[in-house]
């Protein structure tokens, strides 16, 4: 049987919309603590925290503290194959980063487990927008806002530039 839920268990209600953005940690950090991490930081910050040489071929697994600490917990590594000796020696580096990130000795130790390493996506490099056609040109000069204008000239430049023409409906 489960415990009642005591008022302080309840989350804070607000009378007002929120961004996602404001919500996403609150409903992360439950699945984050639950498969071992404290923060999620730790995870879409790897790169900053080791480098990305390390960051390449490494990704955080889980961190596992002693029962009722937040200090001295074991650091799980997942590592590709033929880095993963590479790796070993670099633990105490490692470890060194990863308390560093924290701000005090989270990590006592690290393991390491051999897997496949996914890589996030790169980030897209924006490429020149495609010139705007003249009839569309002549409209888009009237608008004062310059943000407005660059963004309504690039879609219409993209518009423009796809190969599927859209005809007019009269």
């Amino acid at each position: 049987m489960s415990k009642p839920r005591t008022p302080s268990d309840e989350p804070r209600r607000s009378n007002r919309i929120r961004p996602v953005a404001e919500l996403v940690p609150d409903v992360g950090r439950v699945a984050f603590r639950k498969f071992g991490f404290v923060q999620s930081a730790v995870l879409s910050r790897w790169s900053e925290i080791v480098g990305e040489r390390y960051a390449g071929v490494s990704s955080p697994e889980s961190i596992r503290f002693p029962r009722g600490e937040r200090a001295n917990g074991v650091l799980t590594l997942v590592v590709q194959g033929a880095h993963a000796p590479m790796m070993q020696h670099i633990t105490p580096e490692i470890a060194e980063r990863v308390n560093r990130f924290f701000g005090y000795p989270a990590v006592a130790r690290v393991t390491i487990r051999q897997g496949e390493v996914t890589r996030p996506p790169k980030p897209r490099v924006p490429t020149e927008p495609a010139p705007v056609p003249a009839e569309i040109g002549d409209s888009l000069r009237t608008i004062v806002d310059p943000e407005l204008r660059a963004v309504l000239e690039g879609l219409a430049g993209g518009i423009a530039a796809s190969p599927v023409k859209l005809g007019r409906i009269d």
